[in-house]
């Protein structure tokens, strides 16, 4: 696991997330744990380093 921290597209807080280095690409939906609003995270890593990452508002 690998701590990662990021900037909520919503709300602009700085959030902590952890992320499994064992899962090559990841693509899912979060939601902000201060604004709730949902954030679809993007998470690309190779031999256990993290080398893409993304983290977009979606629109409600």
């Amino acid at each position: 696991m690998l701590e990662c921290f990021f900037q909520c597209p919503h709300c602009w807080e700085e959030i902590s997330m952890l992320l499994d280095t064992s899962v090559r690409h990841q693509k899912y939906i979060e939601d902000c744990e201060v604004c709730c609003n949902p954030v679809e995270l993007e998470v690309t890593f190779q031999d256990g380093e993290l080398i893409g990452f993304s983290a977009n508002s979606i629109g409600q």
